[in-house]
């Protein structure tokens, strides 16, 4: 599949805040408006959505007014990018009441992490690339407390597109934010630590294909619904994982993994890319690798699939962007990650 590429943003552009989950805005107005401060300072306006400061128990209540927001998103002619407050648990809901023809029709830049994952699994079915990255609240509003790399790099994904792009993993990174209920932690972040980088688990040479993925716990509600990709979607992906804040026990990941493997997907993917586990200790985080080389490697006969975990996406900050549906090249030999296409048109 060509996947659609939304067009960049221009200083001046508009996007969109939306809520497709829980209603974060509502309970923490403070640190909602910090994440809007950073895009505001990259030259854009912002254009709240209805669903953007509802309360979060009526948006709960009601998914179909959730979706309307993204389908309105879409269509409007004026906005440049969709841009999810903060995820959530139940975005899942809304997905039976997107417009495909709406948003296949109408490319443009959606990002957020965690259960925003749905909505990337929704466009990239619809052949429109989304981006994978930091929402308003989590991540934006934090943005002043994290490396500068970090700034720079997302607007270079939103902004900046080139014929390709070389990640590099963040040399510190921390794990959450101080209590938002305490407006003296506005805008900061848990004590930052040093990274130890990226680990390369196993695999020869280089891979390249079209990215894929999202948070673990977000795809295990997708599974078994017509949002679910069919089997003939995995050849030639490249996957990636990230797990929540909910941190996952080790037996969980487990026979997630397991399962990936009985629908097939270890067998026509081309590289495996896994998060830094939020909240695991050292100890978790090298049986956590294990068990991705026992799974993919040993139990379902990839010994030969590059497998990158400790990568800087999700729920530890600062992440990188990972756009799905745009190519990417995993070489084992350099241990490099990258683009080898542009990302926006």
């Amino acid at each position: 599949m060509q996947y659609k590429k939304p067009e960049r943003l221009k200083r001046g552009d508009t996007v969109a805040v939306v809520s497709p989950s829980w209603g974060g805005p509502s309970r923490f107005p403070r640190v909602y408006e910090n994440g809007l401060k950073v895009l505001r300072g990259w030259g854009l306006k912002i254009k709240e959505f209805p669903s953007a400061r509802r309360d979060a128990a009526f948006l709960r209540a009601n998914p179909r007014f959730r979706a309307e927001d993204i389908n309105a998103a879409f269509s409007d002619p004026e906005i440049k990018a969709v841009i999810a407050s903060i995820g959530g648990n139940d975005s899942v809901r809304i997905l039976p009441f997107l417009d495909k023809r709406v948003v296949s029709g109408n490319p443009k830049i959606l990002m957020g992490y965690s259960d925003t994952t749905t909505l990337h699994v929704f466009l990239n079915l619809q052949g429109v690339a989304s981006f994978y990255g930091p929402s308003v609240m989590g991540g934006l509003s934090q943005a002043e407390s994290l490396p500068a790399g970090f700034q720079e790099h997302v607007r270079k994904m939103l902004f900046e597109p080139e014929d390709g792009y070389a990640y590099s993993p963040y040399k510190e990174y921390c794990e959450g934010y101080p209590d938002w209920g305490n407006e003296a932690n506005l805008g900061k972040v848990n004590p930052l630590r040093a990274s130890e980088g990226w680990r390369w688990l196993q695999g020869t040479g280089t891979v390249s294909g079209k990215l894929f993925g999202g948070c673990v716990e977000v795809l295990e509600m997708l599974k078994g619904t017509e949002f679910w990709p069919a089997r003939e979607f995995w050849k030639g992906k490249i996957f990636f994982l990230e797990t929540s804040e909910d941190k996952p026990p080790l037996w969980y990941i487990d026979q997630v993994l397991r399962n990936y493997g009985m629908l097939g997907v270890f067998e026509r993917i081309n590289g495996l890319i896994f998060s830094r586990p939020m909240r695991y200790s050292d100890e978790e985080k090298t049986n956590l690798e294990a068990a991705l080389l026992r799974v993919a490697g040993e139990e379902f006969g990839r010994p030969d699939l590059p497998i990158v975990a400790n990568f800087d996406i999700g729920h530890t900050d600062p992440q990188v962007v990972l756009p799905l549906g745009i190519k990417a090249e995993i070489n084992c030999s350099a241990k490099s990650v990258r683009l080898t296409e542009s990302w926006l048109s």
